[in-house]
């Protein structure tokens, strides 16, 4: 008996939720509620992948093409192999190589564009970016000392309408006397490589050789610079500034978030403001749950007062409409959460279709830092977000079904 009787009010709030009403706008609000729920969960999900996902292509792509930390010594690194070394010593730290910068504008045909013309070693930038696995066209070994090639990002590439084996203009901005006056100093370059990591980067870098980068910017070392990688991109900040205290000279550095760490919390920012603004449309389902309950429960006074004439208790009565209101969320909870794991697994394929489809770009690197629509699902996601749907559902519950509870027989068979 104890068993049948702890089950009561599963049973009758399943039947309550299964069967024909004569209110059928009760019945309306109830497939409402579970609906906006699936909806509510599925776009959370959804949205949460792909600010996950931006997040983890800024770690990966732009943070893999642009140091994680920079480290200078004044006057130019002499023997950038001997730092190096020694840098590469120090704890959390990956790899180091070095590094030449230039600011200059390439120009071909009537066609010019400024341009930051960093300067590497072919032979160890694998170490520090990931630049050389995202050659399209040509090869980064073809920056050979003296010869003056340049590999460009794609977008740059296209802006100059140049190809590989093309000849192009670089112009900088330091003057040079000469007869005719004063003139900007002008280096003609061969375009041996392009690179495309679907990012900002493709419009505004061109690689070329340290050694001619050295020569271009007149210099006195081998480097300007030593360019840093961290086994963790966070430990950059620290790091390096534990490096520049321990080495004997005079250094001084950079990293990662004085570049990009404005766009890096920009998105972090983003997730939580967007992930609390969508839980709204979760809320406005869980208080759609209470109405229906409020209705039914006045639609139901009459079964109320014949199960408390029986017997009920006021708990099992509540427990009833508790049921059947954790239904309708559980129900929507969970092909919500089908519904937003099969987007977030399919939605890159899906806008690739759609811009294939209708020949547009939805994402412009011009514009945007990618130009594509990453999705990275994390379970962790999934189970907040469950978890606090399930929770808003159940409190929805309380309210309506405590008032069930407080119905008096009397009263509700009144005009029975």
């Amino acid at each position: 008996m104890a068993r049948i009787s702890s089950s009561l009010p599963l049973w009758i709030g399943l039947r309550y939720l299964s069967a024909k009403r004569r209110n059928h706008f009760i019945s309306f609000i109830s497939l409402s509620s579970m609906i906006g729920m699936t909806l509510g969960v599925a776009v959370l999900i959804l949205v949460l992948s792909v600010m996950n996902g931006f997040d983890h292509e800024l770690r990966e792509r732009i943070l893999g093409m642009v140091p994680h930390a920079v480290l200078y010594e004044r006057g130019g690194v002499q023997d950038w192999q001997v730092l190096a070394t020694r840098v590469e010593g120090f704890p959390g730290v990956a790899a180091a190589a070095p590094l030449t910068r230039l600011q200059g504008m390439l120009g071909y045909g009537g066609r010019v564009q400024g341009v930051m013309i960093t300067g590497i070693d072919p032979a160890v930038e694998a170490r520090v970016s990931i630049l050389p696995d995202h050659i399209t066209d040509g090869t980064l070994e073809s920056l050979q000392p003296g010869s003056y090639g340049v590999v460009l990002g794609e977008l740059l590439a296209q802006h100059l309408n140049v190809i590989v084996g093309d000849k192009i203009t670089l112009m900088l901005p330091e003057a040079t006397l000469s007869p005719a006056g004063v003139l900007p100093r002008i280096k003609r370059l061969t375009v041996t490589g392009i690179f495309s990591v679907g990012a900002e980067l493709d419009a505004s870098l061109a690689v070329i050789n340290l050694e001619d980068a050295r020569r271009l910017g007149r210099l006195d070392s081998q480097a300007q610079a030593l360019r840093i990688r961290f086994n963790n991109l966070f430990d950059a900040p620290q790091g390096v500034w534990e490096i520049v205290n321990e080495l004997d000279g005079y250094f001084s550095a950079s990293d990662w978030t004085r570049t990009h760490g404005n766009l890096f919390q920009a998105i972090k920012l983003e997730k939580t403001m967007i992930g609390l603004l969508l839980l709204i449309i979760v809320a406005v389902a869980a208080f759609n749950i209470i109405s229906t309950l409020v209705m039914v429960v006045t639609d139901k006074q009459a079964d109320i007062a014949i199960l408390r004439t029986m017997g009920a208790k006021p708990s099992t009565i509540m427990g009833i409409f508790m049921v059947q209101g954790l239904s309708i969320g559980i129900v929507g909870v969970v092909l919500g959460t089908i519904l937003g794991i099969i987007g977030a697994l399919t939605i890159a394929d899906i806008v690739a279709w759609v811009e294939h489809a209708f020949n547009f770009q939805i994402l412009s690197a011009e514009v945007y830092f990618i130009s594509y629509l990453p999705s990275q699902l994390q379970w962790l996601d999934v189970a907040i977000v469950t978890s606090a749907s399930l929770l808003l559902s159940f409190f929805a519950t309380l309210y309506p079904s405590y008032r069930a509870s407080r119905v008096q027989p009397a009263e509700a068979l009144r005009y029975e």
